[in-house]
């Protein structure tokens, strides 16, 4: 009778009448990056930041990996965590700036900087609601490594480069600070 049981709920389970393990799996992903992403904007040690990013990026990994994109998700691991996380450690590193307490932040400029915020994040949420309101995701298969490189490589070409460059000058940036006279 148990096996009867179990094998019933299994039947449930795939019905969509309860959870199934993607979205138990989106669910803990999702809370643990709002979490980090929480902590690493208000943290007040910069390094600690840094690895709360290093958290929200592998779960944007892991996002990937649960829609099926695992080019993506690899990519995600090996570009953001393994470069530019290294490269903002490198940055904060050789800038010796603080890495504890700092005094000098107020209630009023907290107050500042959480409006800022939340204006950025209205404009930023209207112009993807404007851009993609009526966008719809081609179901008809999954997307090959050949069609993600030609999109990257053909229509998005110019925000590829720019980003590669504004790392460049990031890099040369922290080295000029930081550098002895």
């Amino acid at each position: 009778m148990t096996t009867l049981a179990a094998l019933e709920g299994m039947d449930r389970l795939s019905s969509g009448d309860v959870l199934v393990a993607q979205n138990v799996a989106f669910a803990i992903m999702a809370i643990t990056m709002v979490a980090a992403a929480l902590r690493m904007v208000t943290t007040r040690n910069v390094v600690h930041a840094a690895l709360y990013l290093v958290i929200v990026l592998a779960g944007v990994a892991g996002l990937f990996i649960l829609l099926g994109a695992e080019f993506l998700g690899v990519t995600q691991v090996m570009v953001y965590i393994g470069a530019i996380v290294v490269l903002f450690l490198f940055g904060i590193m050789l800038t010796k700036g603080s890495f504890g307490e700092d005094d000098g932040v107020t209630g009023e400029r907290r107050l500042m900087a959480g409006l800022v915020g939340l204006l950025v994040f209205g404009v930023m949420a209207a112009a993807l609601v404007e851009s993609f309101a009526d966008a719809e995701i081609s179901r008809s298969g999954p997307s090959t490594t050949a069609d993600i490189a030609d999109s990257i490589f053909s229509a998005y070409i110019v925000p590829f480069e720019a980003v590669s460059v504004l790392l460049l000058a990031a890099l040369i940036g922290a080295i000029v600070v930081a550098r002895k006279d």
